[in-house]
Order: structure tokens, then sequence, then C-alpha cells
């Protein structure tokens, strides 16, 4: 079992929801990224999705865009979130951590290559946005053969037929973008989101956490109770985006602050 499929299912038995937390590898500045993510498992982060730095982040709204940028400024690359991976590994052997990133990247690295040194630095699954289900087939073999979770999306325009495929080829766990558009957006419809919800888990057994458009505890708290947890990312990015003068120690303590909130509401 993956270290993605035991944390859920731990958290399930315990009745408890899952808290998946996403930043972006880099930003503001690299010496930020570290910290911030040991913090967020210390305040409650059950999986930490680690956003790859890419050029054109088509699926993220203004803020993650920022983030990405603010990374690329430091030339972060997949190679370097792969070796940052490995230093968080070093004191932490037990929280599941998640890549993700886009196609190009990947693709340019080669699966095979991709999965065999994301296994090694302790990544438990990637997350390729823009990669369709159609074209998913080699990279999850690739990420099955060195025990790898392969995340997959679906949204509110999602078909039937295509959520059996992305079932099929998914694990771990699916994300479920909770409103159309990108990250960070605000039309959040909540009786929306459960009809889709009961609508694709009669269709899968795989976990399904709620992303999009979560970015307080009164929000994460009402949207879990449809799920098996929550992604809360732009909220995370904002702050961290507006400390960069501050140092690594504060601006850990400011995402901190945020997920605390966030689990204490989660189990209430």
């Amino acid at each position: 079992m993956s270290r993605i499929a035991k944390r859920l299912q731990d958290l399930r038995s315990q009745g408890r929801k899952a808290l998946v937390t996403y930043i972006v590898n880099g930003d503001p500045y690299p010496e930020a990224t570290l910290p911030a993510m040991h913090e967020l498992v210390k305040q409650g982060a059950d999986i930490i999705e680690l956003g790859v730095p890419f050029s054109d982040p088509m699926a993220e709204g203004p803020v993650i865009q920022r983030g990405h940028e603010r990374a690329l400024e430091h030339k972060i690359s997949l190679r370097g979130t792969l070796e940052l991976v490995r230093k968080f590994r070093e004191t932490d052997a037990e929280t599941p951590v998640v890549l993700m990133g886009y196609a190009n990247p990947i693709e340019r690295m080669g699966y095979d290559t991709i999965a065999q040194l994301a296994s090694e630095a302790g990544v438990d699954g990637l997350l390729t946005v823009d990669l369709p289900p159609e074209e998913a087939e080699p990279l999850k073999r690739e990420l099955s053969a060195v025990g790898m979770d392969n995340i997959l999306l679906l949204a509110p325009t999602t078909s039937v037929e295509r959520a059996r495929q992305v079932s099929a080829l998914a694990s771990g766990f699916i994300y479920y973008v909770s409103l159309k558009g990108v990250t960070g957006a605000g039309h959040l419809d909540v009786d929306a989101v459960k009809a889709k919800l009961d609508e694709f888990g009669k269709l899968t057994d795989l976990p399904l956490c709620i992303g999009f458009g979560i970015k307080d505890p009164e929000t994460a708290r009402k949207l879990s109770a449809l799920a098996d947890g929550v992604v809360v990312g732009s909220v995370l990015v904002n702050t961290m985006g507006e400390r960069y003068e501050q140092s690594p120690a504060q601006i850990a303590a400011a995402v901190g602050d945020i997920v605390g909130g966030i689990r204490q509401a989660l189990d209430a």
C-alpha cells in the first residue's frame, strides 16, 4: 500500500477528513519552502502537494500564477524540486508528498526517468494537470512500477464516460475540481459540488478530495462533508507571496496559522 493510500485509509477509519495543502516550490524564494512544508505538517496537513514551477500554468488563477513566476525568478526546476523532497525526507518519512505540475517538463525528462528519480527522492505521487487521460497510461505504468500514485482530476464538466476512464487510470485519490475556471476563483456552489460527487462517487472506490475555491475553515468544513478531504492552495500561496520580505520562519508560521485553523474546523 502506498503512503498516500495508507494515510487516507487511516483517516477514513478514524472518521476524519484529509487536509491536502498546496504550495509552490521556491515561492517566494527557495529557502522558504522546506520550513513551510514542515510547519504545514506540524499544523495538521495530511498530504503536501508541491507545485513544480512552470512558465504557462494554464489551470492556475492569478494568485498561483504569481507564485510560479516568483519561483521561476529563482530558476527552480523539476530536478531542484526532487532535491527539495529528498531534504524533506531526511526528517519526515511519513507525510505523503505529491508533485503537481505540467506535462512538458515531465515528458522532457522522460516518464521512466521521472518515475525513478521521484521515487528515490521520496515522492509519493504525480498530478500532471494538463495530461489528458487518453495519454496517461504510459505514465501510470512507469509510476506503478516504482510504487507511486497517479493522481488525476475530475471537473464539473467531466462526463460520466470520461470519469470512468479517469477512475480506471487513477490511484491514491482523485482530485475533484469544485468549480469551473481556474484556481482561486470564488463562485463555489456547494449543492452543485455535492451532486457531482454523488455521481462520481458511484464510479470509483478511490478517495475523493475537493480543491479550488477553499480559502477558510468554514468553507473547508462544509465541503469536507461531501468528500474524503479538501485541498487548500491559493490562500497559502497568496500568504507566502505577501511575505516575500520576511524570514522563512515567519512565512512558515503564517501558513501554519491558516492550516491549523482549517484543521480544527475539519476535526470539530
